[in-house]
């Protein structure tokens, strides 16, 4: 009996040794470094609210989506421009702060700019020559819309051409397969998105659902076929939602994101509780001249510029939504955890 007693004594001495007598139990490192860890991670949020505060984020703000369609030298309808005039459109968000992001990373909330910056989303409608035509080189050609994206991104370091191509069957006027293909990989690799705009650019509203899909669905398949891309973004033609404003997201051969119109106004942040992914608004690109006096580009950035507080502007990080405190109503709860009040 007295042998065991020694022998426990033993064993006790040793692991006294060995621990030594002034170690903390695990238990206690174990809270020591969450501690640290929360405090850390409190440190962080706190840097993060006064930089969104420093440029004055606002994530809730509206985004204007520009709607373009041809780019030619002598406009014809009030939806052409001009490569000059349409040149002075982009240098002018260029000057304000605007930086273009594509259709799909703003319905995916995917907002990815500097702080202090303004997205904006470049979109074109029926997929005309005028947009992208490749020379012999494989290049865009002078004074097509890509073309000229190139030209004042390469003036401006930081300014990446970016846009949103809704394809019709037209394809930028070409009809060999391979000559399609070339068109949509070339965009594809080049970092444009490439959306969906039916087959036959046909007002979908009052059609019937099996009219609406087969639109959507067949030019959904053949973009697929020719440049392995499914659209997660479509346009609607004319602007005009089908009787059921869902049937153009979802079908038997797409599902899209997000569904944009032709509206009159700024689009709400895909954060805030006033968005529609079925029904997001667009700005037609034009002067102040007749109806677009109110309601095309000129005026609504004029308004935009007038009133920052209703503008989106970035905190630099895309893994938050800031926003000043009194916004908070206005968020999406899907994105509270998101959420960067200041």
């Amino acid at each position: 009996m007295r042998l065991r007693i020694l022998s426990g004594l033993g064993a006790l001495t040793a692991a006294a040794i060995l621990t030594g007598c002034d170690s903390q139990p695990d238990t206690t490192k174990l809270a020591d470094t969450k501690v640290d860890a929360a405090a850390k991670l409190k440190a962080t949020k706190a840097a993060k609210v006064k930089n969104a505060a420093a440029v004055k984020a606002n994530e809730l703000g509206q985004i204007p989506v520009l709607m373009f369609h041809r780019i030619v030298p002598k406009p014809q309808t009030t939806d052409d421009r001009s490569p000059q005039q349409f040149r002075s459109d982009l240098e002018r968000l260029v000057k304000e702060g605007y930086v273009p992001i594509t259709a799909a990373e703003m319905v995916a909330g995917k907002i990815d700019i500097p702080a202090g910056k303004h997205p904006v989303v470049l979109t074109f409608d029926d997929s005309s020559p005028s947009q992208l035509t490749l020379n012999q080189m494989g290049e865009p050609q002078k004074d097509t819309a890509v073309a000229i994206m190139k030209e004042v991104a390469a003036a401006h370091p930081g300014w990446k051409p970016k846009a949103t191509f809704y394809v019709t069957r037209d394809m930028f006027g070409k009809t060999a397969r391979e000559e399609q293909a070339q068109m949509l990989l070339w965009l594809k690799d080049n970092g444009f998105e490439i959306g969906n705009h039916t087959s036959d650019h046909l007002n979908l509203r009052g059609r019937s659902h099996k009219e609406v899909e087969e639109q959507i669905g067949k030019i959904a398949a053949q973009i697929n076929s020719l440049s392995y891309t499914k659209p997660t973004t479509i346009a609607l033609p004319y602007g005009n939602q089908p009787n059921k404003k869902d049937w153009a997201l979802r079908g038997k051969l797409y599902n899209h994101q997000g569904a944009f119109l032709a509206g009159y106004t700024p689009a709400p942040a895909p954060f805030s509780k006033s968005y529609d992914a079925a029904g997001i608004p667009r700005i037609k690109a034009m002067d102040k001249k007749g109806d677009c006096a109110q309601f095309c580009s000129h005026a609504w950035l004029d308004w935009l510029k007038k009133n920052p507080d209703m503008r989106y502007t970035s905190d630099g990080d895309v893994s938050t939504v800031a926003y000043p405190k009194y916004k908070a109503p206005y968020l999406r709860k899907s994105f509270a955890n998101w959420s960067l009040p200041y």
